[in-house]
């Protein structure tokens, strides 16, 4: 690849399923890029300050629990819970896929990921069928930055 940030755009919901489907161990991670984040390698614990052992990201793997039900749903909700993101921590910020090593958990118990390999970004528009998807279901559900009572 030329460029860390030159990556394939997933631009559908089925096609990310579908690399979910063929591919364990792969993670989403909302951030501005592999062009950015590859040259520190590292996340911080906003709350301290205290450097991470690896970049934090959420895995995308299904888990034996979800028992055949669709691939769709299961990476609408991964992507959806942390579609706030972009808002939250500003321009550019935005999903993409990766592949690596886990070095341990961070403060909110997501994965941290070392030795990442970039595989490509997923465009607003499967974010917006993620988000579709979501509000189809029974049962209301909101992102994780849910308001505290």
């Amino acid at each position: 690849m030329s460029a860390p940030d030159d990556l394939p755009v997933v631009t559908t919901l089925a096609d990310a399923a579908g690399l979910v489907r063929r591919h364990r161990g792969l993670y989403v991670r909302w951030s501005k890029g592999p062009g950015t984040d590859l040259h520190k390698v590292s996340s911080t614990d906003e709350l301290t300050g205290v450097p991470l052992p690896g970049l934090s990201a959420n895995p995308l793997d299904v888990e034996e629990w979800w028992n055949g039900r669709s691939v769709e749903l299961w990476v609408a909700r991964r992507l959806y819970d942390y579609a706030h993101l972009p808002h939250e921590k500003g321009p550019g910020v935005r999903p993409w896929v990766l592949s690596g090593r886990e070095t341990g958990r961070g403060p909110d118990n997501e994965p941290l990921v070392a030795d990442v390999e970039p595989l490509c970004w997923i465009a607003e528009n499967v974010i917006e069928a993620a988000r579709d998807e979501v509000s189809r279901q029974e049962r209301e559900w909101g992102t994780l930055r849910r308001k505290g009572g």
